[in-house]
């Protein structure tokens, strides 16, 4: 992922930070309000979990995975950015990528949760995409910066459970950008699924 993108998605991962501010929204049905109150609660969690300035960078990864796997559908998540690669892979091919993966979405975003200053969320509009699939429409607001949009896809099952499979920053994509930049280096690297996975070794070690 390049350095641009990466800040794009950082911006989402400060979402997580922000204090939730009330917006009045058309009605919406159980499944829209029960998406919305899910994503206020993330950034709930998040502010009384990772904000806090006098823990280490690793206790702060360590509360941002458990977050992450909490709220997140990062199998799915990680799937999709594999894409047709995903079914060429060998059960021991698949079960080190999912670990890398999940190892380099908390390398990448944790660290961002140390730079909270004072964003705000305010909650927008919650959109029925399929039975299962919702979209809950955001802005980041703060002073004296223009407002960002972003939207988080939810997945639900009947409206009991709720998990993120992507985020949508000023219409970028997450899971698509991932899955464009690990085509690219499958590319790089001879086609084939170990070649993503030699690369994501040596970028696990360099952040350890």
């Amino acid at each position: 992922m390049t350095k641009h993108r990466t800040i794009v998605f950082a911006a989402a991962a400060l979402l997580g930070l922000a204090i939730a501010l009330p917006l009045p929204v058309a009605a919406q049905t159980p499944v829209q309000d029960g998406a919305r109150k899910f994503v206020d609660g993330l950034a709930e969690k998040a502010i009384a979990a990772l904000t806090i300035k006098d823990i280490s960078e690793k206790e702060r990864a360590q509360r941002f995975r458990t977050l992450l796997v909490e709220s997140f559908d990062v199998p799915a998540i990680g799937r999709f950015a594999l894409g047709k690669y995903w079914r060429e892979a060998s059960e021991l091919q698949k079960t080190e990528y999912l670990k890398l993966f999940e190892a380099m979405i908390v390398a990448t975003y944790a660290s961002s949760f140390g730079e909270y200053s004072g964003e705000a969320i305010k909650m927008k509009e919650a959109r029925i995409d399929d039975p299962r699939l919702i979209t809950v429409q955001s802005e980041v607001v703060k002073p004296g910066n223009p407002a960002i949009r972003v939207d988080w896809r939810v997945l639900t099952d009947e409206g009991s459970k709720f998990r993120v499979v992507d985020v949508v920053v000023e219409g970028i994509s997450m899971s698509l950008t991932q899955r464009n930049d690990y085509a690219a280096v499958i590319q790089r690297n001879g086609g084939t699924v170990d070649g993503l996975l030699v690369a994501l070794r040596d970028k696990a070690k360099r952040f350890e």
